[in-house]
């Protein structure tokens, strides 16, 4: 069973904070900010000392507080993020400082930062995305050190990569845990009905209390938001999640303009093409994403895009609808699986016209699809 890493927090959350959240010592107004170029490594070495002394002090502990009130009594959520730039910005994951599903997701009441010197500000949630499992929040930087980290580029990351991720497991602030990276290009789960593509899969330990925390490389650079696990137990197994970093600096570049973030949407549904299916289904190409549903008037429907003929035939446990439209293309981007179909159509912005290539049976042909606003899952045909 997958599971979110946000821990839930006992009714004493704020048992902590004192009599009132007014600091005792007189406030300043000076901002240190010290920028993370990374770490960099010797001789290609994985040094998780160096990463941990250099990274630390910009990984935070968020604290998320249900309803309207922060009094003693209140519940909430704890997990992690990191500094993005003097300004104080930080990103976390959006089930982190969110409550409700669906078409209910909201922010919660009231969201605390807790840096690793002990300074612990309130902070304002300037937009969530739950499409993407990212939310950006703000602070006030004055009379605060400042550590941002530098974000790398996931689209580079390689299985076997040694990797480390940092947040507040179980509530145990400042944490590190260190591994590889075991896996690229996953579909996970995201707070709505639609998948997040491209995730990053690790060993590296991350448990309740992780989410939204950084999953950096060798040199320190952000390469995902670790943000679930697959486990039986809700512990570790050693087979956690990050949404990768490419994604993330979509969401937090529209968060920051708009306070939301848009999607394109195809409006198709695909198996994969493997080579036994196609010598079995006389299909041209040992590749690609074979189109079986397309959604009426979407905008692949609106193309001339075709699924397959209504009526399943069973091969190889799949249910396979057949004579349907073979995606091999999208803007440039190849497509072996569906979920490279998947990272093109999310890397576009509603309303770009793109050139789709595909085969319709054995002729290969380019159809510009302009693509639309990805619709609420629940407006969607059985959502």
């Amino acid at each position: 069973m997958r599971r979110g890493v946000a821990a839930a927090l006992l009714a004493v959350l704020l048992a902590g904070c004192g009599g009132g959240d007014a600091p005792n010592a007189v406030k300043t107004t000076t901002t240190r900010v010290e920028v993370v170029e990374g770490v960099g490594s010797q001789s290609g070495r994985f040094d998780p000392e160096a990463i941990y002394k250099r990274e630390a002090p910009g990984v935070v502990t968020i604290l998320s507080v249900t309803g309207d009130s922060g009094t003693l009594g209140g519940s909430g959520g704890l997990g992690s993020g990191f500094i993005l730039n003097g300004d104080g910005e930080i990103v976390t994951n959006a089930h982190v400082v969110t409550e409700g599903e669906g078409d209910a997701i909201r922010e919660v009441g009231q969201v605390y930062v807790d840096f690793a010197d002990g300074n612990r500000v309130p902070a304002d949630i300037r937009g969530f995305d739950p499409d993407a499992d990212v939310a950006l929040l703000k602070i006030d930087p004055a009379g605060l050190e400042l550590h941002p980290l530098p974000l790398g580029d996931s689209g580079t990351v390689r299985v076997g990569a040694p990797v480390a991720a940092m947040g507040s497991p179980f509530g145990e602030r400042q944490s590190l845990s260190v591994g590889v990276v075991s896996a690229i290009d996953r579909d996970i789960q995201s707070l709505t009905k639609f998948q997040i593509s491209g995730a990053i899969q690790t060993d590296a330990a991350i448990n309740p209390g992780n989410s939204g925390g950084p999953l950096v490389d060798a040199a320190g650079r952000v390469l995902g938001l670790n943000q679930q696990i697959e486990s039986r137990s809700g512990a570790s197994a050693g087979v956690g999640f990050a949404v990768p970093i490419d994604l993330a600096k979509r969401s937090i570049a529209q968060l920051r303009k708009e306070g939301r973030v848009d999607y394109a949407y195809l409006g198709v549904t695909t198996l994969p093409v493997y080579p036994q299916m196609a010598e079995r289904f006389d299909l041209p190409v040992d590749g690609g994403a074979w189109i079986q549903t397309v959604t009426p008037g979407s905008p692949a429907d609106e193309a001339g895009l075709r699924g397959g003929r209504p009526g399943e035939q069973l091969f190889q446990a799949d249910r396979v609808r057949v004579g349907g439209d073979v995606i091999v293309e999208v803007g440039g981007s190849g497509v072996t699986e569906p979920s490279d179909l998947s990272s093109a159509v999310a890397r576009l912005e509603p309303g770009q016209k793109v050139p789709v290539t595909i085969y319709r049976g054995a002729k290969k042909r380019t159809i510009d699809v302009e693509v639309d606003k990805r619709p609420k899952a629940e407006d969607l045909p059985g959502g």
